[in-house]
């Protein structure tokens, strides 16, 4: 059995881990564009600097919940059948346990450097410009995806779906893509399709099965089952 499982910003709300975006589409008082787009970030640096910086000191005070260790769970029972796409830029998976996480929007606790383009884990709060091990330069932007840009992996991604027998979405809401559109992917290619969300995403009707309540009972309670037809 082969199992790729989407998460996104629900798994995390758990831990308390704040989505940022209120309902007036501000987050944290700022508008998207000013802090998640690439020509934000031209006009102020420092502002981006420090919202992603706090963002980080943020994921770090909270811990992975029982939808976490859950899934850390089946990937140590299914090893390389198991793969976690997670739309979340935080670490909260990989300190549950799990290793097979492909981070397509990009991860808080990496940066890229803008004059040599590789990526390397953030050892200090970017608004202090510290200098790129590599080459030493301080042209570092957080790596995480802003409007606009290219997720990571999604030729890997895209070999797993049509491959999987089982597809999950969990705490996603149906709104972005092109992780929307991995269950459809998943589907044609004969899997089995199950939604765990807190209530109905925008895509609810084009999964085989739907489980709605909060993650940390739904994914436990699915991973057991999972775990029970592999035996």
């Amino acid at each position: 059995m082969t199992v790729v499982v989407l998460t996104g910003a629900g798994i995390s709300a758990e831990s308390g881990v704040p989505t940022f975006r209120d309902a007036g589409g501000l987050w944290e008082g700022h508008r998207v564009e000013d802090v998640a787009t690439p020509e934000g970030f031209a006009r102020d640096p420092v502002m981006v600097q420090r919202f992603y910086d706090a963002r980080r000191h943020a994921v770090a005070r909270a811990e992975p919940n029982p939808a976490h260790l859950a899934l850390a769970q089946l990937e140590r029972e299914l090893g390389d059948d198991l793969l976690v796409v997670t739309q979340n830029i935080d670490d909260l998976h990989e300190r549950a346990g799990s290793h097979r996480v492909v981070h397509m929007h990009g991860d808080l606790l990496r940066a890229r450097c803008l004059a040599c383009g590789r990526r390397v884990p953030v050892a200090a709060d970017l608004v202090d410009r510290p200098p790129f091990p590599e080459c030493g330069e301080r042209m570092l932007r957080p790596d995480v995806l802003w409007f606009g840009e290219m997720p990571y992996d999604l030729d890997l991604i895209d070999e797993a779906l049509l491959a999987c027998d089982r597809f999950a979405a969990i705490g996603t809401s149906g709104a972005v893509y092109p992780a929307a559109g991995f269950v459809m992917t998943a589907a044609a290619a004969g899997a089995h399709t199950i939604e765990l969300n807190l209530a109905p995403s925008e895509i609810t009707p084009l999964f085989d099965e739907v489980r709605h309540g909060p993650a940390s009972i739904a994914v436990p309670a699915w991973v057991h089952e999972v775990l029970q037809a592999q035996r």
